[in-house]
Parts: structure tokens; sequence; C-alpha cells
């Protein structure tokens, strides 16, 4: 049995970590201004991204105000992450006794400051609960695990979600599904997406391979499993080498992936005339290449689930997914890192039976609606 939880009197305690938690926490913050009456809240951004220019760049694309409390914790191991997280943000809930804290996805931020409002007796709602990859030598699942086990409203992006919940001891009476507020922020923000000529232009690439007809991919791969071994590495970097003699492609460096090439001394296998290489790209930038890319190979589960709401083929470089419902329903295809399971993905979408998909149950852009009417009724309970 759960401890017995408390509103405070204060604000709702909003936590975003890293790169993802933005794009979800920017609906919900619009939906607790416009309700009736308005739910006050705090922003609180534990700094746990590395790179601050692109959150300030995020803030801008998604038009989330500036943090009010950034706790600039930074990089770190594991470990030590999630403890100076919890050091700094327990002196936030005493200062400000919140009516609730928000947290959502899965990164160290999520599990940190859930651990220490619970132990406070302070409730939290887990947008994002219940996607399960099942293989725990994922930091991410571990987090997951954990979050929704002590955390008091678990709001779920897809039905699978209820069934990994219960089979975990979780009552129905904590759930609410909602559908998944990543979409509410692609929505929202596709009429701004920048075209992708003038993401190439802005980054001072020479885009004459491109033109608006002609076809490409967009890469992007940063998971440790994939980027951290250097044979691994390198049969991925030999295998899009192939694909981009084929459909050429922009692949957007994240900095451990490009550290890496460079320390396993792989960067011939990316110098292609047919391999554009871009640097980290804001959320607009990003978005506009997805919206006229032929193909998404990623690890990212985000794009996983962008790419099924925009019906854009995504193979993904994984061995497995939190989220089902993109290759149940969706666009997704999990091919791994092996070689001819790829290749075969990229010629199936050359055929022209590339996975178009369905719109999965209320990914309809009023997610973040639905979690804070939700939200209000259970704070008045």
């Amino acid at each position: 049995m759960l401890n017995k939880i408390s509103f405070g009197s204060g604000p709702i305690i909003c936590v975003v970590g890293a790169r993802p938690n933005f794009m979800k926490m920017a609906p919900i913050l619009r939906a607790l201004a416009e309700h009736v009456p308005p739910l006050p809240f705090l922003l609180v951004h534990t700094g746990q991204h590395y790179d601050r220019d692109m959150s300030d760049q995020l803030f801008d694309d998604l038009q989330l105000p500036r943090p009010d409390i950034n706790l600039e914790v930074g990089s770190a191991s594991h470990a030590v992450q999630t403890a100076e997280v919890m050091r700094r943000f327990e002196p936030i809930l005493d200062t400000h006794q919140p009516r609730c804290v928000i947290v959502v996805g899965d990164v160290n931020s999520t599990l940190a400051c859930t651990l220490v409002a619970v132990k406070k007796g302070i409730a939290v709602a887990h947008v994002e609960a219940g996607l399960r990859s099942n293989d725990r030598a994922m930091p991410e699942e571990i987090n997951r695990i954990l979050t929704d086990q002590i955390a008091d409203r678990l709001y779920t992006t897809e039905r699978s979600a209820e069934d990994n919940l219960r089979r975990e001891g979780i009552g129905l009476d904590r759930l609410c599904f909602v559908g998944n507020v990543m979409i509410d922020s692609l929505l929202h923000s596709r009429a701004h997406a920048r075209s992708f000529l003038e993401t190439l232009r802005l980054s001072g690439v020479d885009y004459s391979l491109f033109g608006v007809s002609k076809p490409y991919g967009v890469v992007t791969m940063h998971r440790p499993s994939n980027v951290d071994q250097p044979e691994t590495l390198r049969g991925l970097l030999e295998t899009l080498a192939e694909v981009s003699k084929r459909l050429p492609l922009i692949f957007a460096l994240h900095p451990r992936t490009r550290a890496n090439i460079e320390k396993f001394e792989l960067s011939a296998l990316i110098d292609s005339s047919r391999m554009v290489l871009l640097p980290p790209q804001g959320y607009l930038e990003m978005l506009g290449l997805l919206l006229d890319a032929t193909v998404v190979l990623t690890d990212s589960g985000g794009l996983q689930e962008e790419t099924t709401a925009l019906g854009i083929p995504c193979l993904t470089l994984r061995e497995n997914t939190e989220r089902p419902i993109t290759i149940e329903q969706g666009t997704n295809t999990l091919v791994g890192v092996d070689r001819n399971a790829i290749i075969s993905g990229i010629n199936e979408i050359f055929l022209g039976n590339g996975k178009h998909g369905n719109i999965p149950e209320l990914w309809d852009g009023n997610t973040a609606k639905r979690i804070v009417a939700d939200l209000a009724q259970w704070m008045q309970s």
C-alpha cells in the first residue's frame, strides 16, 4: 500500500531534465495555464542535459517559459547525477510546499525527483507511465519501473502500458489512459517546422545533392549499446555507408556518437558525398527533416513515436522497444544492428512496401488537456 499523500498549498512543480522531457512538458504547461481556473505551476529544470545552448533553443522552439529554477546538476555517472538531483531538489519542495509534482519520461531526473517527493509524502504524477522494453540493461528501464512503483498517479500513452503495470502489481485506480503528450507538441509545432533545405543552409552544408523532389533518409544514434563498442559502431557505420549509395542520408550526430567515431578512428566511414553530417538539431529543424524524409533510421524512442504520428517509415536500430504500439499500429520496424535486416528494410521501402501505419488511439493533440483535467479532479479528491 502506498504511503498517505498530501496536496500542499503551493504551485504544481513540473520537472524537466533532458531533451525529451521538454517536448512532453510544453503542452502540459499550456494546459495548466489554460485550465479554468488556471493551475499555478513552477517549472524546475534539473540541468541534467549536457548542452545548455540546445536546452535554450528547445525552450524557444517549444514556446516553453524559461525555468523558474535550474538545479544545474550537469553530467555525471548515473549514481552521482541521481544523487545530486535529489540533494538539490529537496530544498525546493521544502520552500514551495507544492500541491503535487509532475515528472515525465524516464531519465535520471524523473526517478530522482520522484524519490524525493514520495519520501516527503508529496503527491507525484508520472506522465508516460507503463512503457517497458523488458531490457534491464537500459538505465531508462530501471528508471521507468521504479518511478511507476512509487508515483501516485500514472498517465499512460498506450493500452499495453496498463497490462505492464498490472503485471507489476499496480492497481488500476492509479492509472489514467490519456494518449501521447509528445504528439501534442508535434502537432502544435508542425506548422512552424523549418524546411530541410533551410536547415542544411543554416548548418553551412552544401545541399546540391538534394532537391525538393529528391528522397533522403534521416539518421540518429546515441545509445551506448550502439555507439560505445567499436565493432558495433563500425558495423552500423559500414551499413549506413552502403545505404547512402542508394539513398542520401542526413546524419544528426549526437556528441557521444561523434566523440566515439573519432576515438575509434572510424571517421572515414562517414566521409561520403552521399552522407550529410549535422550537429544536434533544434526541435523545429529536426521536425523539418522528418517531414520530408523517406525513412528514419534511429535508436531514439521519441522518434519512433513521431514517425508513427507522421506516417514515415522508421527502422529502429535496437533489439527491443518500450513503444510496441509503434510496431503493432505504426510505421516502426525493429532491425537491430543487423546489416541484412537494415538493407532489407530499405529495399522494402523502395519497393513501396514500407509501413504506413495508423495513428494510435488518443494520439490526437489533446493529451495534455486530458492530463490536466484529471489532475485537477484528482487533487480535489
